[in-house]
């Protein structure tokens, strides 16, 4: 079968002009400069706006100013943080639409998805608004009986916080809000590819309260000398990192030299299991969440598909049937349910993906081609029978292709599913409960999506093990990675 058989969009879904209009009026409302780095719409390739590129002593001027503000906020009460950030939540919440659609313009997501990304994001700031009133410590005798010994957390001073492109809301708020609860300040650097929804979120921010100068977001066409520059300051305590394994571990070299506590959410390859007693539409509707969201762009998007034998054969075809009724356009289109990859690189990387899986054996179910004149997209893709040699089949695909491969045994799943250096994600698929649980408990994986393909929540502490990176982000967990531990022994003296 070849790319030409198959059925792909006739033709992509057009932005609607109102649509374009409302992000581009929340654009102009940014005070953004008239010259600098370029930001493109990825649905169109076209140049939405132009941000400051901030040199080594902007960055370092800005690490001075948040240091400041944060030696200040640190004095402040756990009520008053929590009443700010709820505040800060309640300004996400009520500018939904602008923020989707700012989303949706310099990310390419659908709309419907924006929306949801707005819902997830402020969750952390809620989260962590009532994550601020109630700090963790103890208090217990020695156990020689001389003394007492009080535990507190304490902020663990400015951190560094380098967020990536793909949910550029979320990851924002995920690490700005446990900051802003545990009593730090913050420089942000969002990725340049998409960094006006964090300049909008942190402007609402401070009509929410948050000190003028406690957050402090650069924009830099470098991100290696920013990294370079301000890991070093000895003022910085803290450095927060998602992105890929590489990057994370140049910045885990730098943040040594100082001795930074780090947390680093890096790269995935997330396999997905599904046993034959699994429900096949429950599995297919789960795998398309699990592939699709996001146009795939995710770092805990399924990455490779395990199928037991049994069920194969209906599962690849019930997947691929979902996949051949996408409707593909600009995000901000009307029916629009998967929007553009971000930049020609990805689309790419897609095509050279399927072409050397298709070579080397694999089935072409749908897909396989690029889409459009304009703007960067690739239609949703389904490759069966992938051999296991193929490049696809060990790297993290990050776009629109499913690539299928079957097992027989349980143990064969397992085994292939941790022979990877990451350890983000995981899925497991089955309708024997003891069966779940069992190959979670064995699957190396930080986090687990059992019968369901989206796993993350506010209140779940997401992260990797190997090198899909350390610490966690979200949950009580969260707020820890941005307080350091103290403990006070006070001695007792007997009284006559």
């Amino acid at each position: 079968m070849t790319t030409t058989d198959l059925h792909t969009t006739a033709a992509l879904i057009a932005a609607d002009a109102s649509a374009v209009a409302h992000a581009d009026r929340v654009i102009a409302g940014l005070g953004l400069p008239t010259d600098g780095i370029a930001v493109g719409d990825p649905a169109t390739g076209e140049q939405i706006a132009q941000i400051a590129d901030i040199d080594v002593d902007g960055a370092l001027q800005a690490v001075a100013t948040a240091d400041a503000a944060g030696r200040a906020w640190a004095r402040t009460t756990p009520r008053q943080r929590a009443d700010v950030l709820h505040a800060w939540h309640a300004l996400l919440v009520e500018h939904t639409e602008d923020l989707a659609h700012l989303i949706t313009r310099e990310m390419g997501k659908p709309l419907a998805e924006s929306r949801a990304e707005v819902k997830y994001g402020s969750d952390f700031v809620r989260w962590y608004a009532e994550e601020a009133v109630r700090p963790a410590g103890s208090f217990r005798e020695a156990p020689d009986g001389g003394a007492n010994i009080l535990v507190r957390r304490a902020p663990v001073g400015l951190a560094v916080l380098i967020t990536p492109w793909n949910f550029p809301l979320a990851m924002a708020t995920r690490k700005i809000a446990p900051a802003i609860a545990a009593g730090c300040a913050s420089v942000v650097k969002p990725a340049s590819l998409t960094p006006l929804t964090t300049i909008y979120a942190v402007q609402l921010a401070l009509q929410a309260g948050v000190p003028a100068d406690l957050v402090q977001v650069v924009t830099t066409s470098s991100s290696s000398k920013f990294s370079e520059a301000v890991l070093r300051d000895s003022r910085v305590r803290k450095v927060s990192f998602t992105g890929s394994t590489e990057v994370g571990r140049t910045l885990m070299r730098l943040a040594s030299d100082t001795v930074l506590r780090s947390s680093m959410e890096l790269g995935g390859n997330a396999p997905f299991l599904v046993f034959d007693d699994a429900d096949l539409e429950r599995a297919i509707d789960g795998a398309f969440a699990a592939k699709l969201r996001n146009s795939g762009q995710s770092c805990i998007g399924a990455n490779r598909y395990y199928v037991q034998e049994g069920i194969a054969d209906a599962f690849a075809e019930g997947l691929a049937e979902r996949f051949r009724q996408v409707a593909v356009g600009a995000g901000l289109g009307t029916g629009t349910t998967l929007g553009p990859l971000i930049d020609d690189r990805a689309v790419r990387q897609m095509r050279a993906l399927t072409d050397d899986a298709v070579a080397r054996g694999a089935d072409l179910l749908a897909g396989g081609t690029e889409l459009g004149d304009a703007g960067h997209f690739f239609a949703p893709t389904v490759l069966d029978n992938v051999p296991a040699d193929s490049d696809i089949a060990g790297t993290e695909i990050f776009g629109p292709i499913a690539a299928i491969q079957r097992f027989t045994t349980e143990a064969e799943a397992i085994e292939r599913a941790n022979a990877t250096e990451f350890g983000l994600a995981g899925y497991v698929f089955s309708e024997s409960l003891d069966r779940a649980l069992n190959v979670a408990d064995r699957l190396e994986t930080g986090i687990l999506g059992i019968n369901q393909g989206v796993p993350s929540n506010a209140a779940a502490p997401f992260g990797g093990v190997k090198q899909s990176g350390l610490g966690r982000e979200g949950s009580a967990e969260g707020l820890e990675e941005y307080q350091s531990v103290r403990f006070y022994n006070i001695a007792r003296r007997e009284t006559r």
